[in-house]
């Protein structure tokens, strides 16, 4: 897992960043509280708010599908990497964290900006009808109603407000924005020596009192955690399917039973003028409206054909009026009911009388109809086939989760009882008490491992209560052995000890060495650094294979002098660097200009990023999740170049 991870870091990096801030209007803790079960263990707390494993499951779950569906072709094994989970963690603390910051602020949102945010944010353009009103067909799709979204868009734009107040008031001095883009475009002729520590290796033999004294002095870096090596069984309604008898019959049936299901929903395409009037406007208004509404529909009347001419000159509709009022095809539930109900129940050509919205007074032209028709059983079968499959397995599977649960409680000294009865298969695995890197399936169930590694699983041998670890997935383990951790005896670990004692042993040496060359140069001057390689050119935007600890060493180095040198230590072994000229960025770059354009963006950005962890400390912020190695990140002066 970590090799794939490596080899796609950049990849990485981008799934990252679609995660970073996003609006919390479809994610959050609040919106998992309703899906889990009390008493999980906690992986995080937030101002003594805790936030359980099954919510950040349920989070990560939720995040990896709505990138598959963005990004169909992303590989599985990214999103279910170890950092990209973490990720959704970071991402619920930050929500726990603003929504306190907003109650101590005591931030609101009115329903005016409300109703703004939803008609401007480009997020949210998907769920938008025509008219600006909400799409309920695209928001059930979406789990919610549209009670529920108001209410996750007010707490979504209460969050933002916290840090707005930092982030839109920051101010960018020019100055400043300056001296930074000088010292991130600055570009250094530098000549560079390095000593690697690899190419020590070989001149390095250590003994055998060596290899044993490293291990005497660093006993807890050779400790084998503490382990259990279990037995499993798994119950999933998946499984089930492929031993479920589908007859003709029951194909036919659910097919006559669900025919909306395989009609194509219908939809008409209609043209409209819109008079517009608010209906919180003073009746007076309201009738000047409709009075001018029906006026046009008497010219209509005698002109049909100026349909679209009219709707161009007198439409108030600015999304559709150029268009001659054309709305497109639509289908029920994406206009509100008056404009829906009027529209549905004309006939092609037809123009209706004047109908009344909360926007104003329409007239609408029916231009074509389409769809409603029902796919042929056969074009159709496999699919039902499958979902006929899917709901008999479901059916079976609730029965036997019930068994299930039962006979690993009842008979909880062995788990071949619950194997016998309903046929599963046992499988074994040694696990520690966090689930290791790249684990899949059950063993990547946090309760599972937490389940087995409680006194009563662990002492007594018995299974762990039914676990459910994803939707119609249960699982049961138990102890078949106990490995308490242990620090592991020298014979076990000599390998290991000696390849740390000879890297350390390499490293000196090549420092020792790079200290010594170092030394002759600044005593032999420019004869000495004859036998130097030639120069690179290397900037904080533009490092090359420069280490990051060299390159920030060659960066600042004074330049009053030159040639000017310097010897870095780095992990690798050593860097002696022979700085030999300065160049000050091409005012007239394309460049700098457009940097120089995102700068107040960039240092906007780093201001909220600030405050964000001050309120973290603020707010008392503990994780309590192992920790995971990061992804390579790029150092801060790249992100501003990109």
């Amino acid at each position: 897992m970590f090799d794939f991870v490596r080899t796609h870091t950049r990849l990485l990096q981008f799934l990252l960043v679609l995660l970073v801030f996003p609006s919390f209007v479809f994610f959050g803790v609040q919106g998992y509280s309703r899906f889990t079960e009390g008493g999980n263990a906690t992986v995080a707390e937030v101002d003594g708010h805790a936030i359980t494993q099954a919510q950040w499951d349920a989070a990560h779950q939720q995040q990896a599908e709505r990138l598959r569906q963005q990004m169909p072709g992303v590989d599985a094994k990214l999103l279910d990497s170890p950092q990209f989970k973490r990720e959704t963690l970071d991402q619920l603390v930050r929500e726990r964290v603003l929504m306190s910051a907003a109650e101590k602020q005591h931030l609101a949102v009115n329903d005016e900006r409300l109703q703004r945010l939803f008609v401007t944010d480009p997020q949210y353009a998907f769920l938008r009808n025509p008219d600006n009103s909400i799409n309920t067909q695209m928001l059930a799709a979406q789990g919610m109603s549209s009670a529920q979204f108001a209410e996750r868009l007010r707490r979504d734009l209460t969050l933002r407000q916290v840090l707005a107040g930092i982030t839109e008031t920051a101010p960018a001095m020019p100055a400043a924005g300056k001296l930074a883009l000088d010292a991130l475009l600055q570009q250094r002729q530098v000549q560079l020596q390095r000593f690697n520590a690899a190419d020590y290796a070989a001149r390095v033999t250590p003994t055998d009192a060596e290899l044993k004294a490293h291990y005497d002095a660093n006993q807890a870096r050779f400790k084998a955690p503490e382990q259990a090596v279990i037995e499993y069984v798994v119950l999933n309604a998946e499984a089930l399917q492929q031993d479920v008898n589908v007859s003709e019959e029951d194909l036919r049936k659910y097919y006559d039973e669900n025919a909306a299901r395989y009609t194509s929903a219908e939809q008409r395409r209609a043209s409209h003028i819109l008079i517009a009037s608010d209906k919180d406007q003073p009746a007076a208004e309201r009738a000047k409206a409709k009075a001018k509404a029906e006026a046009l529909l008497a010219e209509l009347r005698k002109n049909p054909a100026s349909f679209a001419d009219v709707a161009k000159k007198e439409s108030q509709d600015p999304g559709s009026a150029q268009k001659g009022g054309d709305l497109d095809f639509f289908a029920r539930g994406a206009m509100v009911k008056p404009f829906e109900d009027a529209a549905f129940a004309m006939k092609p050509g037809e123009i209706s009388n004047v109908v009344e919205t909360d926007f104003g007074y329409h007239i609408i032209r029916l231009d074509a109809v389409r769809g409603g028709e029902k796919k042929p059983f056969e074009a159709v079968r496999g699919e039902i086939e499958a979902e006929v499959r899917k709901q008999l397995a479901q059916s079976r599977y609730t029965e036997a989760a019930e068994q299930f649960t039962n006979t690993v409680y009842e008979q909880p000294d062995s788990l071949q009882p619950v194997i016998d009865k309903l046929k599963l298969k046992k499988q074994t695995a040694t696990v520690q008490r966090t689930p290791a890197p790249g684990a899949a399936g059950a063993l990547a169930s946090a309760k599972l491992l937490e389940a087995v590694f409680s006194n009563d699983v662990l002492r007594n041998k018995r299974n762990t209560e039914a676990v459910e670890i994803g939707a119609n997935q249960l699982v049961s383990a138990r102890v078949v052995e106990y490995r308490p951790e242990r620090v592991r005896p020298f014979e076990e670990v000599q390998l290991q000890v000696r390849e740390r004692v000879v890297a350390e042993q390499s490293l000196a040496l090549a420092r020792k060495d790079g200290q010594a060359r170092l030394a002759q140069l600044k005593e032999g001057g420019d004869a000495a650094a004859a036998s130097l390689p030639a120069p690179v050119t290397v900037s904080r935007a533009e490092r090359g294979d420069l280490a990051p600890a060299a390159l920030d060493a060659v960066m600042r180095a004074d330049a009053s002098k030159l040639p000017a040198l310097l010897g870095v230590d780095v992990p690798q072994g050593f860097v002696v660097a022979r700085l030999i000229k300065v160049e000050a960025p091409n005012a007239q770059s394309p460049a700098l200009a457009a940097l120089q354009g995102q700068y107040p963006q960039a240092w906007a950005s780093a201001e909220g990023r600030a405050y964000y962890e001050t309120l973290k400390k603020r707010f008392d912020v503990k994780i309590k999740a192992p920790a995971v190695a990061a992804v390579p990140a790029e150092s801060a002066a790249s992100e501003i170049s990109r």
